[in-house]
């Protein structure tokens, strides 16, 4: 029954990990296969590796004033979060010169798909328009545009700036619908504050329904009380005000009151997750200055390329390397490092894939290298389970016995191990730049697989094997061999000393030997004293 139950147990892991990936697989399938967003069998590339456009920033500000310095590091900040909102997209934003941003977007540059010929048509409004919300802003150039916009193609490029105080031809964040918009009439800048909460009702009860609360600034209030003052009581869309990021439309909600206190919320079919989003978007959208595009050139991902492949070539041959120590140091127990090895590299693969298509990861050449750390930290908890249950053997127990005992005492040396290079992962994500960050990902990600791996598959694996007539057998290629068992510390048990050596120094190397003894050297001796007795 003990036997069918550890077959049972191990097949039943095994078979959790393969439906694991099996679900990733599946899942990536469907994306490509309905040609979701950012689906792709193939992880997407950083900047270094992938090539991409760098943009050069200049702050907008009064001649004669100079950014401050607290100024530039939240842009930085905020710019870093809109490109990389989950933290682990490689974004590149860094400040040049102390009054510069330079941004590097990977991938290339998008490309306009409205025709040229709208240059010739005419810009300027037929009348005065009297309000952002008047259609006389509409020129016969913007009304072009919006016939002509097809929001399925890419047609901004990176790092445009729109001119706030004339109209916009835009669409929202999904390409599902196109807009003209007149002027802005409040900044980012004065919203004080978002966050996203449930709806109260009159009574201060609280619903189960997600809205966005908005904040405002003085400047802010009188702004959006002129707005909304205005807006209140128009059909729709007219009673309509687009709040837009980097000239996207991230959300368009109808003027229900009129609000001149400073506090707004936007209601609507949220969850928890879009109301969470909507109000990042909003609170860190605001830039403590205005920028302008100074210069944008493409870059060259030939030297990325070249790393790449080099990265890749040492990252092969290290694992070469450790197959042969692994062939040379326990034989057929190789097999099980190379299938682990092989499964760890498929759920990789499969993690930074899924990742760039949900999250907007891109692997960079910091990020290649954290994966090719992580093959000794593999390498090393098959190393620590192998010795134990070698231990566990040279300690007299039997083969199915061993494995057992030795993955007890192995998984807590393994989980103290990957707990130590996770822990290294984590504070070098949380303190280090962007470009260090890729590193340290991986590592953090490898480090869980590895955890996953050894197991899921290494330990029912060799589970399995241990009920295997070769494995049982103790054959001497098998990695088992148990016939060492019974003469391992025959010899190692007693110590003779040559008979040159005076009586003192005798002694004394006699003693230095015992000390040096492992415990399992010590029980096999104390052993073979009671038989003696």
């Amino acid at each position: 029954m003990a036997e069918n139950t550890t077959t049972r147990s191990a097949r039943r892991k095994l078979s959790w990990l393969t439906g694991i990936a099996v679900f990733f697989v599946g899942l990536m399938i469907w994306g490509v296969a309905t040609v979701q967003p950012g689906a792709s069998y193939e992880p997407q590339l950083g900047l270094d590796l992938q090539g991409g456009t760098q943009i050069i920033l200049t702050p907008t500000i009064a001649e004669g004033d100079q950014a401050s310095s607290e100024q530039l590091t939240q842009a930085v900040t905020i710019i870093r979060q809109r490109i990389d909102g989950s933290g682990v997209g490689e974004a590149q934003v860094s400040i040049q010169g102390n009054q510069n941003i330079v941004q590097g977007i990977s991938g290339p540059a998008a490309e306009g798909a409205l025709p040229v010929d709208l240059e010739t048509l005419s810009n300027e409004t037929a009348t005065t328009p009297v309000n952002a919300s008047d259609t006389a802003w509409i020129t016969e150039r913007l009304q072009a545009q919006f016939e002509n916009l097809d929001c399925s193609l890419p047609f901004r490029g990176p790092g445009q700036v729109d001119d706030p105080t004339v109209g916009l031809v835009t669409c929202d964040e999904l390409s599902l619908y196109k807009y003209i918009l007149g002027p802005v009439e409040v900044q980012g800048a004065n919203i004080s504050d978002a966050t996203a909460g449930t709806v109260t009702t009159q009574t201060g009860a609280s619903t189960n329904t997600w809205a966005v609360n908005l904040e405002f600034d003085g400047t802010g209030s009188d702004a959006f009380g002129l707005v909304t003052s205005r807006l209140f009581g128009l059909q729709s869309p007219a009673n309509q005000f687009a709040i837009t990021l980097d000239g996207l439309v991230i959300t368009a909600p109808s003027t229900n009151a009129v609000i001149t206190n400073g506090q707004a919320q936007i209601t609507g079919s949220f969850t928890q997750e879009s109301a969470t989003v909507l109000a990042d978007q909003l609170k860190y959208g605001a830039l403590p200055i205005g920028f302008e595009v100074q210069s944008q050139e493409n870059i060259s991902a030939t030297l990325g390329s070249e790393s790449l492949r080099s990265g890749l070539l040492a990252g092969l041959i290290g694992l070469i390397f450790v197959i042969i120590y692994m062939a040379f140091q326990y034989r057929g127990l190789a097999t099980v490092v190379l299938g682990s090895l092989i499964v760890a590299a498929l759920l990789v693969y499969l993690a930074i894939a899924f990742l760039s298509w949900r999250q907007g990861y891109r692997l960079s050449l910091a990020g290649v290298a954290g994966l090719i750390v992580a093959i000794g930290i593999t390498a090393d908890s098959f190393i620590v389970y192998f010795e134990r249950i070698r231990d566990e053997l040279r300690d007299g127990r039997n083969l199915e016995s061993a494995v057992e005992a030795g993955w007890k005492r192995a998984i807590r040396t393994i989980l103290i191990s990957d707990a130590v290079s996770f822990t290294a992962a984590v504070v070098l994500y949380l303190l280090t730049s962007s470009s260090v960050r890729g590193f340290a990902f991986t590592l953090g990600l490898t480090t869980l697989i590895d955890l996953l791996v050894v197991t899921m598959f290494t330990h029912p694996l060799v589970q399995l094997l241990a009920r295997n007539k070769f494995f049982a057998s103790g054959h001497r290629f098998s990695g088992f061999d148990l016939s060492a068992r019974e003469v391992s510390y025959k010899g190692r048990g007693e110590f003779k000393v040559s008979k040159s050596l005076a009586g003192g120094k005798a002694e004394k190397s006699s003693k230095e030997a015992q000390k040096r003894q492992t415990i399992a050297e010590r029980k096999a001796l104390a052993g073979q004293g009671d038989h003696d007795e």
